[in-house]
């Protein structure tokens, strides 16, 4: 009986170790082999505001996972300007995946966070469309200890997409890694680089 009561215990535990594994691993991507293209679609926090072209967070990532990250950020940038946009970036880079970071100058700018919502799911299901896989970056309202807006982590949910929510944050919060009071520095774009890397090997999508 005993043995028994062991062998359940064992099996018990391996279950419980099993599912904080699953629950740690995020949705999973195609594979981005070294031939792909990714697009890192955004504001002036995809630019590089702050910091030099090589020093944006594509051009680092690029670097960091050996393959061609296209920095297509437009500074000052809304949702709905993006979702006009990106059918001619589609186009013309044919990504195979593309780093979703769009939504801070809606915040800044006092949009209805529902509108922000929507035009996120279309850009989503556009990018979708194309056949390319989506990684979603969280971007922080604009005050104090707030975090993302709870839209972010329900359209990952929807459409299971890997999804960085913390990186921003936590680097708008820390005076040595901004530019100002919006903007990462070079070492705060090294960062959320580095974030994304480890993001993007943990979906499958790079080795």
């Amino acid at each position: 009986m005993r043995n028994k009561l062991q062998v359940s215990f064992l099996a018990l535990a391996w279950a419980a170790l099993l599912l904080l594994t699953a629950c740690d691993r995020p949705p999973q991507l195609p594979k981005v082999n070294s031939d792909d293209v990714i697009v890192a679609f955004g504001d002036s926090l995809t630019h590089g505001n702050g910091a030099t072209e090589a020093q944006a967070y594509p051009a680092l990532l690029g670097q960091m996972i050996g393959r061609t990250v296209i920095n297509a950020g437009v500074p000052g940038e809304t949702t709905a300007e993006g979702l006009t946009r990106l059918p001619e970036i589609l186009e013309q880079e044919r990504p195979k995946l593309v780093l979703l970071c769009l939504g801070g100058n809606d915040m800044l700018r006092r949009q209805n966070a529902a509108d922000t919502e929507s035009n996120l799911r279309k850009i989503i299901q556009a990018i979708r469309s194309s056949g390319a896989s989506v990684v979603l970056i969280g971007v922080p309202q604009p005050t104090l200890f707030s975090g993302p807006p709870t839209f972010y982590e329900k359209l990952a949910d929807e459409f299971k997409l890997p999804y960085e929510g913390e990186v921003f944050d936590e680097v708008l919060k820390t005076p040595r890694l901004k530019s100002d009071a919006i903007h990462a520095n070079a070492e705060g774009y090294r960062l959320v680089a580095e974030r994304l890397a480890k993001l993007l090997k943990k979906s499958g999508a790079i080795e």
